[in-house]
């Protein structure tokens, strides 16, 4: 966006992720999205952003594009946490452990807006609902298939603390480690 490549132009976009250096800084405590050079952690966070995450992954050579830049960095740094609707399906479809993580929508809302508002986004709530419910239609439509491959373990985070969802992963790969079955 800050390049000012038009999104209606997918061969100038592609040409732009194709060209575009993508890396994790990772520390102990923090993982940052570096592009160019830039910490763009927070950017890619942003409403501004997500506004136009949709149409630009709707771009069949953009998909290509960055399922290899991810795939790069996975050889890369060798394991690795990822989030996103496709990562256990498309992206990392042999991964070790898979889990679907999701939550009620207007929770997720509220989630994303106290994260914006706590990097300084001026957003409303009624605002970050309507994105995020915009993106889940148009996501389920074209994504459908990918989002679950039947491997992944569910996880409803709508009633969850950040601590109980770890410490639920963390039962989960113990589990699969002991050969445990998880509970119905």
């Amino acid at each position: 966006l800050d390049r000012g490549v038009p999104l209606d132009n997918p061969n100038a976009l592609v040409a732009l992720a194709e060209s575009t250096d993508i890396s994790l800084d990772c520390g102990p405590t923090y993982v940052r999205v570096v592009m160019d050079g830039r910490d763009v952690s927070e950017d890619i966070r942003s409403m501004r952003v997500s506004e136009h995450t949709s149409q630009i992954a709707r771009v069949p050579g953009i998909r290509r594009v960055l399922v290899e830049k991810q795939r790069q960095i996975g050889r890369r740094l060798g394991s690795l946490v990822t989030e996103g609707r496709d990562q256990g399906s498309v992206v990392f479809p042999d991964a070790d452990m898979k889990f679907l993580v999701d939550a009620e929508d207007t929770k997720r809302a509220e989630r994303r807006y106290h994260e914006m508002l706590a990097d300084g986004e001026e957003v409303r709530l009624e605002d970050v609902l309507a994105n995020i419910r915009l993106r889940d239609g148009n996501d389920k439509a074209q994504w459908a298939p990918l989002i679950d491959s039947g491997q992944a373990i569910r996880i409803d985070t709508t009633h969850m603390t950040i601590a109980d969802v770890v410490a639920r992963m963390l039962e989960e790969i113990r589990r699969r480690r002991t050969g445990e079955q998880t509970p119905s």
